[in-house]
Formats: structure tokens, sequence, C-alpha cells
């Protein structure tokens, strides 16, 4: 094993391991840190813990990717890291049974999920729960909302394992290992839904959802700082001039706005007003978007 006493003790590991709820996997981790070389019955007597305990806390690590000398280091910034794959399938039927029975809080895990799901899990299922829980690191309180979460996001039909393990990667990436942070998530992806909604109404789309292109531009200037306002705004503009909806003319619109540092509406009347003088038809233009605006927050 590379020596790793001298090794800054990573946040996400840190994360990580304050989530999983385990005293006996933080102790040896930090062991282990701090002294590089590792002996099982040594730590053992070291940590005041049996060797079965220590054994079964270099097990886990193993399995949460944290072991000290094996973690990924960060990838470098033009080439991102690759995904690896949760082994869920490595558990099998008689693991699942024992882990129900020993761990409380697997088994609170087990019993959200059949009651939100209104059946018997499938095997598959729990193996994926339950590596959610081990290879990715979240509490059992957190998995819970996820899965929670996940049944919300398609109230026809039960998420699939590859959506749930898609879903618990993307908030392990935003770091959502406590439940202060997995209601912050949720806020803020709700609130992020329900802004898209009424883009969508303001683009005159109502017989289907966003495209994939839309849905990312509209995102886009979102977190440009535009506000609903701004986005019927750029919508008006592009029917003006070209008479009809198009979104590559009303993306470049925004991102013009945007690079003048524009975003507010009144700002970008102000903006045109310098550009153009105060001239009749610039002053029948700002009303004429004021009324579409009117119209919008009444929707």
């Amino acid at each position: 094993m590379a020596d790793t006493k001298h090794d800054a003790f990573s946040l996400t590991a840190a994360d990580r391991l304050l989530a999983a709820h385990d005293g006996d996997v933080a102790l040896l981790y930090i062991y282990i840190r701090r002294y590089g070389a590792y002996n099982a019955e040594e730590a053992a007597k070291a940590l005041c813990r049996t060797l079965r305990d220590v054994q079964a806390a270099e097990e886990k690590l193993r399995r949460m990717g944290l072991w000290p000398g094996d973690e990924p280091r960060p990838a470098p910034a033009a080439q991102a890291a690759p995904s690896e794959e949760l082994n869920s399938t490595s558990y099998t039927a008689a693991d699942l049974v024992k882990r129900a029975k020993e761990d409380p809080q697997y088994a609170s895990v087990l019993s959200e999920a059949q009651h939100v799901f209104g059946r018997t899990l499938t095997t598959p299922e729990m193996q994926l729960l339950l590596a959610i829980h081990d290879q990715i690191g979240l509490p059992a309180e957190v998995v819970m909302m996820l899965v929670n979460f996940c049944v919300e996001l398609s109230p026809s039909r039960l998420p699939t394992t590859r959506q749930l393990e898609k879903e618990a990667r993307v908030w392990a990436d935003h770091e959502v290992f406590t439940l202060e942070q997995a209601e912050e998530y949720i806020r803020r992806y709700k609130q992020r839904r329900e802004a898209l909604g009424r883009i969508r109404t303001a683009l005159g789309i109502h017989d289907r959802p966003l495209s994939p292109s839309e849905k990312k531009c509209a995102n886009a200037w979102l977190d440009m700082g535009f506000g609903e306002e701004a986005i019927v705004l750029a919508y008006d503009r592009t029917v003006t001039q070209t008479g009809a909806y198009k979104l590559r003319y009303m993306d470049k619109i925004l991102q013009s706005w945007h690079a003048k540092n524009l975003h507010a509406p009144q700002e970008i009347e102000s903006g045109d007003l310098r550009r153009t003088g105060p001239g009749a038809a610039a002053s029948g233009k700002a009303a004429d978007t004021q009324k579409l605006i009117d119209i919008f927050n009444k929707i």
C-alpha cells in the first residue's frame, strides 16, 4: 500500500463516512490514513474493536470505494472520470435476508420502498437499494427520500432500477448526503421544473413537453440569471423580427443580452432605448412587450 500518512482527508470522503453512520468504518479509515500500513489484528487492538469488527469495517470501506490507497484520484479538468458500475449483483439472497435482519437502517429502507411501490420488492431492487446504501454511501433516510422522489418523477409508473441508480449517482455528485441537503435539492428541482413549465407555456407549447434542445436552452437561460419575463421578451422579439418562433434566434438574443449584463426586462428596455434613442417606435415596442409580460403573469 502506498504511504498515505500525509494524504489530504478529502471532503468527499468525509461526507460519505458521515453519511454511512458507521463509527467502526470511520475509525478504521482514520487509523489507516494516520499510520499508512495496515494489520487487522493491530488495528483491532488500537481501536478497541474485535477482529471481526475491523474486518467488517474493511469490507465496507472497500465496497464504498474508500479504501485508502485505492481511492480514485480526481480526473484532469479536460477529461471526466468514467462512472463505476455498482456491484449490486454481488449480494446473494442470503446476504439480503441477513442484512434485513441485522441492519435496522436497511430494513427501514426496504419497508419504505415496499410501501411506496405498493408491492413486494424484486431481488434486483433489494440488491440495488443495498448497493446505494453501501457503495454510493447514501444513508438510509436519504435513500428513502430518493425512492419517494423517483416515484414522484414518474407518477404513472414505478421507477426502474436503472432510473434509481442514475438518480442516486446524481445525488452523490451533488453531495446530497443528509436530510437537509436532500430537502434543499428537491426544493430546487421542483422550483426549476415549475420555471421550465412556465417557459413552455410562454413559448406557446401546449401539446408536448420541451424538446431536449429547448430544455437545454431554457436551463441555460435560467442559469444566466434570466427570469421568465425576460424570456417572454426574447420570444416577442424573435416572433416580431422573424415571423415565427425560432429557438436558435431566440437563444442568440438572450446570449447577447447576457453579454451586455442585461437580465431584467427594465434593464433590457433601457439598453434598447440607449441604443435606438427614445423614439415612438421604441416606446411602442416597450408597451407591447409589457402587455405580453402582464398576460404571462396571469397564466
